[in-house]
């Protein structure tokens, strides 16, 4: 599992990459029948969520400058 402090040292390449892999192992893991790994998909959304939010933080300090 990915923790959200190596997350912050990613760059948005390596970052949206990541979020590619995780989406794509969620979809797989939801439609095929003989991989139901609950923990699995867990996982997933987790680093997927700490992704999402670390882009997002990165885009709102790039748009709104600190005073």
């Amino acid at each position: 599992m990915t923790k959200m402090s190596d997350i912050k040292k990613m760059s948005d390449k390596d970052l949206i990459s990541l979020i590619k892999e995780k989406r794509e192992a969620m979809r797989e893991a939801r439609f095929n029948p003989t991989a139901r790994d609950v923990k699995a998909v867990q996982h997933a959304k987790e680093e997927l969520a700490r992704a999402l939010t670390e882009i997002a933080e990165r885009n709102k300090s790039a748009v709104t400058p600190e005073a």
